[in-house]
C-alpha cells in the first residue's frame, strides 16, 4: 500500500509499504481518507524534529478515517463508522488519561508523524482510545481537521484562557489554520474579534469569517492599531501562536488583568519577557499544546451544527506534497491544505 514518507530533510516519496495485519486487542485497523498539514509537517520537512526520528518516517499528525476492523475488545467504534484520530500515541493508564487531560499523558510515545509513524498511508492499525467518532453531519473533511486546527484552539480559547461572550480577542496570522478556527469560534460566542493577516488579499477572506477588525501586520504596527481600536484599554484574550516576532506586542496589546494563550513559535522559540509589565498589569501568560480529546468531539458537533465550518485553502495529492509543504513554510495560504488518500 502507499505511504508518504520522509526519507531525509527536505526529500519526501511515494513509497509501497506492507499492509498492516489483523487489529490486536484495543486495535483497529483504519483506512485513511485525509489528512491536514500543519507546521508540524514543515518543522519535520526541515529536520526540525525535538527528539530523535528513524528515518524513513511517514508523515501526518492530524486524520480522519474509516474504521475498516475492531481488534478483541473495542466497544467505541465500529466498523465503518467515520472518525477522527487523536495525534499523540498517549498510554491510556496514567492519572491525565484517566482524567481524560490526554495531552498531559505522563507517558506519552510521541507525535504521529513527527515522532512516531503519521497518518499519510492508506491503512494503520492504532489503538481505539485514539479515535472520535464523527457525529452525523460531518464529512472526512471536517473530521480530518478536528485533532489540531479546531481541538487545539477549543483548548486554548475554552480549557485554558477561559473565554467569554462580550470580550475583545486578538487572533494573530488570521489566515492559518487556526486562525481560521479561532475567528470562527470567538465571533460564533459574541467576542469581538481582531485578527492579523499577511496580504491584503487575505483581508476580506478574514471579515467574511466574522473577524470585526484586519490588520495588515507588514504594512502596520499591529499594536498601535489594536490600542486604538480599544481606546488605549487593550484586549481581554491574545491568541499566540507566532512567537518571536510577535510577542513584545501581544504583551502590550492586553489590558490590565488579560490573558494571553500560545500554542506556537513558528518565528523563533526565544524571547524576552518584560516582567515588571507582567506582574504590574498582572497579566496571565498560558502555554497550550494539542488538546483533549473531548475538544474534538466538541469542535465536530460544532461542525454538525453548522456553528463553524472548515476553511480549505487547496486539495492535493500524493505527488504535490512538496509544493504544498513550500506554500504552507511561505505563509502563501488561507486556511487549511488538505491531502486526499482515495
Amino acid at each position: 500500500m502507499r505511504a508518504l514518507q520522509l526519507i531525509d530533510d527536505r526529500r519526501l516519496e511515494s513509497t509501497d509499504i506492507p499492509e498492516p495485519e489483523a487489529p490486536a486487542p484495543g486495535e483497529v485497523t483504519l483506512r485513511v481518507k485525509a489528512v491536514a498539514l500543519n507546521h508540524i509537517d514543515v518543522w519535520g520537512w526541515r529536520g526540525m524534529a525535538f527528539a530523535k526520528r528513524k528515518m524513513p518516517l511517514t508523515i501526518g499528525a492530524e486524520a480522519s478515517a474509516v474504521v475498516e476492523a475492531i481488534g478483541p475488545g473495542v466497544s467505541n467504534v465500529l466498523p465503518g463508522q467515520l472518525v477522527s484520530v487523536y495525534g499523540a500515541r498517549t498510554c491510556g493508564l496514567c492519572k491525565p488519561c484517566r482524567e481524560k487531560r490526554d495531552n498531559l499523558c505522563e507517558n506519552v510515545a510521541g507525535v504521529h508523524g513527527f515522532h512516531l509513524d503519521g497518518f499519510a498511508q492508506e491503512k494503520i492499525n492504532i489503538p481505539a482510545r485514539q479515535l472520535v467518532a464523527a457525529p452525523p453531519g460531518v464529512d472526512e473533511i471536517g473530521a480530518a481537521l478536528a485533532p489540531v486546527t479546531f481541538g487545539t484552539v477549543e483548548h486554548m480559547l475554552f480549557d485554558n484562557a477561559k473565554l467569554e461572550p462580550g470580550e475583545t480577542i486578538l487572533v494573530h496570522a488570521g489566515g492559518s489554520g487556526i486562525g481560521t478556527a479561532a475567528i470562527q469560534l470567538a465571533k460564533k460566542m459574541g467576542c469581538t474579534v481582531i485578527t492579523t493577516v499577511g496580504s491584503d488579499d487575505k483581508i476580506e477572506k478574514a471579515r467574511a469569517l466574522g473577524a470585526d477588525h484586519v490588520i495588515n501586520y507588514r504594512t502596520d504596527r499591529f499594536e498601535g492599531v489594536v490600542r486604538k481600536l480599544t481606546k488605549k484599554k487593550g484586549v481581554d484574550v491574545v491568541f499566540e501562536h507566532v512567537g518571536k516576532d510577535t510577542w513584545a506586542g501581544s504583551m502590550l496589546v492586553l489590558k490590565r488583568g488579560g490573558r494571553l494563550v500560545t500554542c506556537g513559535s513558528t518565528s523563533g522559540v526565544s524571547t524576552e519577557v518584560n516582567l515588571m509589565m507582567l506582574f504590574q498589569q498582572q497579566l496571565k501568560l498560558l502555554g497550550s499544546f494539542g488538546c483533549r480529546m473531548e475538544n474534538m468531539a466538541n469542535a465536530m458537533q460544532k461542525m454538525a451544527r453548522g456553528i463553524v465550518h472548515p476553511v480549505i485553502d487547496t486539495e492535493v495529492t500524493f505527488g504535490e506534497i512538496d509544493k504544498a509543504l513550500e506554500r504552507m513554510e511561505g505563509r502563501q495560504i488561507f486556511g487549511k491544505i488538505v491531502l486526499r488518500m482515495d
